[in-house]
């Protein structure tokens, strides 16, 4: 078995003296593993560093073994954005979450979308937003997307302010009545508009409505809790918000 395909990576595992496990994102074959013979060497570590895009040749026996991966960098993106704690808390963050996708199962859209906000890291205005809608994508690429099209109570389409943390879906200020504070905030950016007005709270509610879902449907089953670097992002865009505040 072998193909060729595109792909960033998400993690790496060391495995013997000199080789690694390396865990990517690729553009047609989904998140997938395979040995990188080498891979602890000076020349390649660089490479096999989160975020960076790679080009990637895979080969195995039959196709449900390990495999191996000939890799080769065609973005380096790592260096530029460790120097940046706060699009590094965006990356890792990122990284830990895609690590949720089933192996081997194709999701060329979210790829696309992975790399967009990859692209943005570096504008601190932006990638928030993006990445708030990444991980609304990833919810509904595993079968647990939101319904932000219409209020669950009054079946209205305009002002919509709240998400049921049950059932998924859109609640309006009226629809919500004595129940609002037991509602999720959905913030403006996540049903038209413009992400380029959208402020540090509404990410914050942003991240609260997709990080509950992502507990509740995906992660809480699996490991209790979501994954560590996805907590701490949200701590870090809080303080960001404080020290603007101060300022």
């Amino acid at each position: 078995m072998e193909w060729r395909d595109e792909g960033v990576v998400l993690s790496v595992k060391l495995h013997g003296e000199n080789a690694v496990i390396l865990d990517v994102l690729t553009a047609q074959h989904g998140r997938h593993s395979g040995l990188v013979r080498g891979g602890r060497s000076r020349r390649l570590r660089p490479v096999l560093q989160p975020g960076n895009s790679v080009m990637l040749q895979w080969r195995a026996r039959l196709e449900d073994h390990l495999g191996s991966y000939t890799v080769e960098l065609t973005t380096a993106r790592a260096g530029v954005l460790i120097e940046d704690g706060f699009a590094l808390g965006g990356l890792t963050a990122a990284s830990s979450v895609a690590r949720a996708l089933p192996e081997r199962e194709n999701h060329s859209a979210l790829f696309e979308a992975y790399e967009v906000l990859l692209d943005n890291l570096e504008d601190a205005d932006i990638w928030p937003t993006l990445y708030v809608r990444w991980e609304l994508g990833l919810l509904q690429e595993l079968g647990f997307g939101l319904d932000l099209r219409s209020c669950a109570v009054t079946g209205v389409e305009e002002g919509l302010v709240y998400v049921s943390p049950r059932s998924g879906r859109a609640v309006c200020a009226e629809g919500a009545g004595q129940y609002k504070a037991q509602l999720l905030a959905l913030p403006g950016f996540l049903i038209g508009e413009g992400a380029d007005q959208a402020k540090e709270t509404d990410v914050l509610d942003g991240l609260a409505l997709t990080g509950h879902f992502l507990e509740k449907q995906i992660f809480g089953p699996l490991l209790g809790h979501l994954p560590e670097p996805r907590t701490r992002l949200v701590d870090i865009v809080r303080k960001r918000l404080m020290a603007k505040a101060e300022n």
